[in-house]
């Protein structure tokens, strides 16, 4: 896609913000609700969705060191309430979407489907990432937590490329599942296993894994989230998907909405510049 078709790609798209976090992630900032919709309206924002990382499923225990790639349970009454009162002071303003960011997690899907089916009546929007890999040992990795964790993946799969299928077909597994009703149909920074790809560089870019997922997210009628937090990443520097991944999208009739995936709200915006569009 040449620099003017894309512009003009993104520019007929109005500009909803799919993927924001809040203070309520323990990995993310102490920035509050109003924080983020005051930058949202300077933005020029017609419509924001908080994505919260969902709590992880009953049973599961996080891989990462500090545990903390989710919210607590029982903070859900409280991040509902936030929400809720958000939309009330900011009515006629913009848009607020209660939202998620669904971990789906490989064996987890039955308890994933319960939260929904409890959660979902409560939800406007939501998101379906992936971001733990199910290892041939029966425990996880978390793919993304650091560059050095990474590593440690790419010599136990063998290899980067092998570390990339297996994130790309666990992705299929996610638009795949059953989780219900209320399953998200916008699957979240579809590669992110590229998030350090300068220092662990594909000799293949998985090419047909992407395309099968493009196929099936077209034959399901689901969203991309158009993701700019991989161009603010120093061992990345392009969003999730990149170019050719959208111009993929596009020939399928594939909906992408953009996400920041802000963790604090100075962070609302990023990407928009390789859309063509001024912050």
């Amino acid at each position: 896609m040449n620099s003017y078709k894309r512009n003009h790609f993104w520019r007929c798209i109005s500009l909803k913000d799919g993927h924001v976090h809040t203070a309520f992630c323990p990995h993310g900032t102490n920035d509050k609700i109003d924080d983020y919709i005051q930058k949202a309206l300077q933005l020029g924002y017609s419509e924001i969705t908080f994505a919260e990382h969902a709590p992880l499923p009953e049973g599961f225990i996080d891989p990462t060191p500090l545990q903390d790639s989710a919210m607590a349970p029982e903070d859900l009454d409280s991040y509902f309430q936030t929400i809720a009162e958000a939309k009330k002071k900011y009515a006629g303003k913009i848009k607020i979407n209660t939202g998620f960011e669904i971990d789906f997690i490989e064996g987890f899907e039955g308890q994933t489907a319960d939260f929904l089916n409890k959660y979902g009546p409560l939800l406007d929007d939501g998101v379906l990432s992936v971001h733990f890999l199910k290892n041939e040992s029966g425990t996880y990795d978390c793919l993304d937590y650091s560059p050095d964790h990474f590593g440690k993946m790419v010599e136990a799969y063998g290899s980067v490329e092998k570390v990339h299928r297996h994130y790309y077909q666990t992705v299929l597994k996610s638009i795949l599942a059953d989780l219900g009703p209320y399953k998200p149909k916008r699957i979240g920074h579809v590669t992110l296993a590229n998030k350090f790809q300068l220092k662990y560089q594909l000799r293949n870019d998985c090419t047909d894994e992407i395309i099968e997922i493009m196929e099936k997210v077209s034959e399901l009628g689901y969203e991309l989230d158009y993701n700019g937090a991989g161009t603010a990443k120093p061992l990345c520097r392009e969003p999730y998907p990149p170019e050719w991944v959208i111009s993929e999208a596009k020939k399928r009739g594939i909906q992408l909405v953009y996400g920041s995936d802000a963790h604090q709200a100075k962070e609302l915006g990023q990407g928009l510049e390789f859309m063509g569009i001024k912050k």
